[in-house]
């Protein structure tokens, strides 16, 4: 495929205070096989050097006032030119061939979504691999493969983002359990979804990370949110007439799956 016909992949960069992490994010970008990448960092009115060091990369830089990680993806959504769309957390990691096999098979296919593995090292029983590229289209389908209704880490997806865009998709603002509403409403209205093997996300869990640590305060917001998120998951579900993977239904099925990612290490296990 030559370097002209290769469509743009916009890869949206939270970031806030995070200097630790943010050369070792951009240089995980730069470093991938599929070059036609636009890296767009938000700072999130950062007090550290994140920025300066975001400046010293051809990267696109938009800096805002602290108005938390939705504010920011959503600002990334309206910048965005490429063609496909990807939201990265900056402490983690996607292995050298992520978006080479993440676009090749959503253009492939045809679909709006595709999904990475996902390898979880705050969550075991959450490590996902799959075994061979498959496209899944309908709502039963889409969302037990992905158990989105249960994870809703919306780094795993590959968007269209003219999918994302015409659908008027946005993270809601102010809240800490941003993603689940928004990956659920992607995967719903998504006309397919293929998972792609050998694309590997890695969400990296840093113990003493200041991204990491939670005072109380911020743990009871948590709290407060994710009861709020399960009530719009479950508003969302029964508006639209359909049940939930791992909620509502197959929750035995859902739970040997996590038995599975925790126990059998190393596993490709099943789609």
């Amino acid at each position: 495929m030559e370097m002209s016909r290769e469509p743009l992949i916009s890869v949206i960069v939270p970031v806030y205070n995070a200097e630790e992490f943010l050369e070792q994010c951009i240089k995980n970008i730069q470093n991938q096989t599929y070059k036609n990448i636009e890296i767009i960092v938000v700072d999130d009115g950062s007090t550290d050097n994140s920025a300066e060091i975001a400046e010293r990369y051809p990267i696109k830089l938009i800096r805002q006032n602290n108005q938390g990680v939705s504010a920011a993806r959503n600002k990334g959504i309206d910048t965005a030119k490429g063609q496909y769309l990807h939201f990265m957390d900056v402490d983690d990691s996607i292995n050298l061939t992520f978006y080479q096999k993440l676009v090749s098979s959503i253009i492939e296919t045809g679909v709006d979504i595709s999904c990475s593995e996902m390898i979880n090292q705050r969550e075991r029983n959450q490590t996902h691999f799959f075994k061979k590229v498959k496209v899944y289209k309908s709502v039963s389908e889409k969302l037990r493969v992905t158990y989105v209704g249960r994870i809703g880490y919306v780094w795993r997806y590959l968007f269209r983002t003219e999918f994302i865009k015409t659908n008027g998709f946005r993270f809601e603002e102010g809240r800490i359990v941003e993603d689940l509403m928004f990956s659920l409403s992607a995967v719903f209205f998504a006309n397919g979804l293929v998972v792609v093997p050998g694309a590997q996300y890695t969400y990296v869990y840093r113990e003493n990370s200041q991204l990491t640590i939670a005072g109380e305060e911020k743990l009871a917001k948590r709290n407060r949110d994710w009861q709020y998120a399960k009530a719009l998951r479950k508003a969302f579900a029964e508006k639209h007439g359909f049940k939930i993977p791992g909620v509502n239904t197959g929750k035995l099925t859902y739970f040997w799956w996590k038995f599975k990612n925790l126990y059998l290490k190393g596993k490709r296990y099943v789609n």
